[in-house]
């Protein structure tokens, strides 16, 4: 049996294990750093766009606008909502958070960005199907705008049929059906409408001012001394800390919140401007977006800091925090002239 032995070792094949490893290796690096540059190209936030531009763009491709005529009131604020929802499903990567293979199953900042825009979308978008469309609370409801909210409030996980994108872009189908109502020739039984009322618009800032108000406390929470909480008895009073892995993500949601509402009030700016103007509130309208534009400076850190107190490290959660906190208490100032202005 040993020459048979022998034979079998003669024939054996010379595997160069270490061969394949370098192979292997190499392999998952190209991978690593392919999807590596993929992710940082989707997280590319979206450039702002002009809503007024967007707008004519839009109203002229339907053949609603020409040199002579403006815009009907209402147009550019449902355009503005329109092409939010389209820039969420159409920027580099598409919309991220039902992605269910890398690189877009490992982000999380963009998602929460996504998160922040969606937020605002169907908040603006059920403002439009309760208050901006109807004169009255009797009044019937538009045919558009009572497909178009629901499919925005569709499950973002989705990557199934149907799929999220897919359920967004009918709302969004819906959305311009709405447009082409409102600017169109058609008869008063089928026109679409949009009332610039004081009162709609203070309805909406309400929800505005909640969801800021939110934002700005998750922000702040991220640097509450954890010994004060400990020595804390009362649960009623209790802080709720952010915890550590969340915070680059709250940070995002507000980032991409405050970038929808930047494009939003612009166009609230230009069609309830007479409204506006009649309660003196166009310059804390102004002040408003001046204090949301400045979240959306550049980040210049490679990683969301939370430095505590005045250390040595910035804490950019603070920083958003007085921004949006700001921001907020000028909505509040705002709602106030609306309502007794």
């Amino acid at each position: 049996m040993s020459w048979l032995r022998r034979k079998f070792k003669a024939v054996k094949p010379n595997v160069n294990t270490s061969g394949m490893g370098k192979v292997t290796v190499s392999v998952v690096v190209c991978i690593v750093v392919v999807f590596s540059v993929v992710g940082v190209y989707w997280s590319s936030e979206p450039d702002p766009f002009d809503v007024v531009a967007t707008a004519k763009e839009k109203a002229a491709a339907q053949g609603y606008l020409n040199n002579s005529k403006q815009l009907v009131v209402g147009y550019t604020t449902a355009s503005t909502l329109h092409t939010i929802v389209q820039t969420l499903l159409d920027k580099p990567g598409g919309f991220i958070t039902n992605d269910i293979m890398p690189p877009g199953l490992l982000m999380d900042n963009m998602p929460a960005w996504e998160f922040g825009v969606l937020v605002q979308s169907r908040d603006l978008a059920r403002a439009f199907r309760k208050e901006f469309s109807r004169s009255q609370s009797q009044s019937t409801e538009d045919v558009n705008l009572k497909i178009a909210e629901p499919q925005f409030n569709f499950d973002t996980k989705s990557w199934a049929l149907p799929s999220s994108e897919s359920e967004y872009r009918r709302g969004n189908k819906e959305l311009m059906g709405y447009l082409n109502r409102l600017a169109g020739e058609t008869s008063n039984t089928s026109k679409a409408q949009f009332y610039a009322r004081a009162d709609n618009l203070s309805d909406w800032l309400s929800d505005v001012s909640t969801r800021l108000g939110s934002l700005s406390q998750r922000l702040s929470a991220s640097v509450i001394d954890e010994s004060a909480q400990q020595a804390e008895t009362d649960e009623n009073n209790r802080y709720v800390r952010t915890p550590w892995s969340k915070i680059d993500d709250v940070f995002y949601e507000a980032r991409g919140t405050s970038w929808a509402l930047v494009h939003i009030l612009r166009a609230v700016e230009v069609d309830f401007f007479f409204t506006l103007q009649d309660k003196n509130a166009l310059v804390s309208l102004r002040q408003i977006i001046r204090e949301l534009e400045a979240t959306q400076a550049s980040i210049w850190s490679p990683m969301i800091l939370n430095g505590s107190g005045f250390g040595l490290l910035a804490n950019h959660s603070l920083v958003m925090a007085s921004y949006v906190s700001r921001a907020n208490t000028a909505i509040i100032d705002l709602r106030r002239l609306l309502e007794q202005g």
